[in-house]
Formats: C-alpha cells, sequence, structure tokens
C-alpha cells in the first residue's frame, strides 16, 4: 500500500504540471486567458533571429548537401557499362601505349572483374568519352600516321580526368568543413535554443496557470458557454499561493535568462561564417586547379590545329 501511495504521488508530482501547462494552453489558445505573460521585447527579437538563421541553415545544407552525392553533374543520358568504369583514363593511356596489336589495344580500354568502378563525375565521363572517341580514331588511322585530333582527344580525356579529380577533392573538402559544420550547428546548437525556449513556454505556462489557480479561476470551457463562476477573491490570496506564484516566476526569469545566453550563444558564434568561409576556399581551389590543367593543355592543342591546318593547307595547294 505504501509503495502503491509513493507511486500515485511521484505520479501527481510529475503529471500535474503538466496537466496544468496544457491546460493554460488550451485557455490561451481557445481566448479564455485573462492575462497571458508576456516576454520582454529583446526576448522576441532574439528568438526571430534564431529563427531566421535556423532557416538559412535549413535553404543552404538542401542545397550544398548535393555535394555529398558524387553524381551530382553526371550527364542523365550517357549509359557507361562496367567495362568503361573499370580502369583510369591514365591507366588506359599507359596500357594504350604499350599495347602491340589491336586486341591488345581493346584490352586496355576494358577492366579486370575485380576493377574498382571509376568515379561518374560530368569530367570523368568527358575523359572517358575523349579517350574511346581518340582510340576509335587511332584505329583507323593507324596506317596514315598518326591523327592530330586522336592525338588531342587523348591529351583532352588526361586533362578532364584530372579535373574530376579536382572537383571531388572539392567535395570532400566541403563535406567535412562546411556541411559537417553547418548541419552540427543546425542539429546541435539551434536544437539546444529550440529546447531553451520550449522551456521558457513551459515556465511562463506553469506561471499563468498558477496565477489563475489563485485567483480562482475555473478550468477552460467550449466557446458560447458561460465560463463559470468566479468568487471575487483574486486579490485575496494565501500565503502558500502567493508562494508558489513566487516559485514559478523564479522558474520562468531563470529559464528566460538560460535561454537568452542560449541564443546569444548561437548567434554570435564564428562558426557559420568561417564554414562559409571553408567552401569558398574549396571551391577557388578547384576552379584555381581546373584552370591550371587547362590552360596547361590549350596551347599544346592549339599547335596541334596550327600544325594540322598548315599541312591541310599546304596539301591544297599542291593539288
Amino acid at each position: 500500500m505504501d509503495n502503491f501511495k509513493k507511486f500515485s504521488d511521484t505520479f501527481s508530482a510529475s503529471f500535474t504540471p503538466f496537466a496544468a501547462r496544457t491546460q493554460q494552453f488550451v485557455k490561451e489558445q481557445l481566448g479564455q486567458a485573462e492575462d497571458k505573460t508576456q516576454l520582454p521585447p529583446d526576448y522576441i527579437e532574439l528568438e526571430k533571429r534564431v529563427d531566421a538563421l535556423k532557416k538559412v541553415h535549413n535553404t543552404m545544407l538542401q542545397v550544398t548537401s548535393q555535394y555529398t552525392n558524387e553524381a551530382y553533374d553526371y550527364p542523365t543520358n550517357i549509359r557507361e557499362s562496367f567495362n568503361d568504369l573499370g580502369r583510369t583514363v591514365s591507366e588506359k593511356v599507359h596500357l594504350l601505349s604499350s599495347a602491340t596489336s589491336p586486341a591488345e589495344a581493346q584490352a586496355a580500354l576494358t577492366a579486370p572483374p575485380s576493377a574498382k568502378p571509376q568515379p561518374k563525375t560530368f569530367s570523368h565521363a568527358i575523359a572517358r568519352a575523349a579517350l574511346n572517341s581518340s582510340h576509335v580514331l587511332a584505329g583507323e588511322h593507324a596506317s596514315a600516321g598518326e591523327d592530330p585530333l586522336a592525338t588531342a582527344l587523348e591529351k583532352y580525356a588526361i586533362a578532364s580526368e584530372k579535373v574530376g579529380e579536382a572537383r571531388l577533392a572539392q567535395d570532400a573538402q566541403i563535406q567535412s568543413r562546411f556541411l559537417a559544420g553547418w548541419s552540427t550547428t543546425l542539429n546541435t546548437n539551434i536544437q539546444f535554443a529550440t529546447r531553451a525556449r520550449k522551456n521558457v513556454e513551459n515556465a511562463r505556462l506553469s506561471l499563468d496557470a498558477t496565477k489563475a489557480n489563485a485567483k480562482g479561476g475555473v478550468g477552460f470551457h467550449l466557446p458560447g458557454q458561460p465560463a463559470g463562476r468566479k468568487d471575487g477573491l483574486e486579490d485575496d490570496i494565501s500565503e502558500e499561493q502567493r508562494a508558489k506564484i513566487e516559485q514559478a516566476e523564479d522558474e520562468f526569469v531563470g529559464q528566460t535568462e538560460e535561454a537568452v545566453g542560449v541564443m546569444k550563444n548561437v548567434l554570435d558564434t564564428p562558426e557559420p561564417l568561417r564554414n562559409l568561409a571553408d567552401l569558398i576556399a574549396a571551391q577557388l581551389e578547384y576552379h584555381k586547379k581546373a584552370y591550371e590543367i587547362l590552360s596547361e593543355l590549350a596551347p599544346v592543342v592549339d599547335q596541334l590545329q596550327v600544325e594540322q591546318e598548315a599541312s591541310y593547307r599546304k596539301a591544297r595547294e599542291g593539288a
């Protein structure tokens, strides 16, 4: 019997505050609460700023989470087989250069059964397409010497693969330095602020419920129904009731102060801006490497084009 009484007391102690808050919330929703404790304007302003920060994080992460998807720029109309994806372009070029027969050259373009599939990025796809095209031209041009277009395509394939690898390096940096940081801020820091704000709201509801109870308020009623009788003792409250109100006020003030501190910390932390700087730095490094790779390739291809055009003009003049 004693154990049951202890359980009942414990259950009542935990349930009664929740029930009181719930009743107060429903009364407010129905417009039946006479007094509602107002939060300080500075606190409301902090809430708006935290909400804005949360919205920004959700918006940016929704877009930048694509950096976790290797194939975000991979063309949907391409159909590449396992053999196509089996070896890197660099490996294929090396094997092609040492091939002594058409069979060996063809084997260089296919993958062994245990080969790891190559990345599915746009640049890697271009690299594979360019190398395959180079091989097709070289095979048909074998008896007539080196085909300038085949040579250019092979060099372009190697360069494109390097650009693709630079893109993957960028993505890895963004994942570790931006996405991880902003996800932590959203799911940890901002979530802490959300919990602190919830505690404030619970404390406010408890305070207003305590005040209403001390003033002789009755439970909520449906709209259109009489509110019930009040005994007119709003100012005549007992010391016990006054102590409960003061305790509820202290809890409300304490929770509000704690929430203010948590929200200010979320808003003032330099992490989101630092993470954004890391995102930009990763993008800058990628584009810089892509520029360097293509800048090195362009004059080589230009020279092949000039030489082919000169040869073409000479042939036309001789004809």
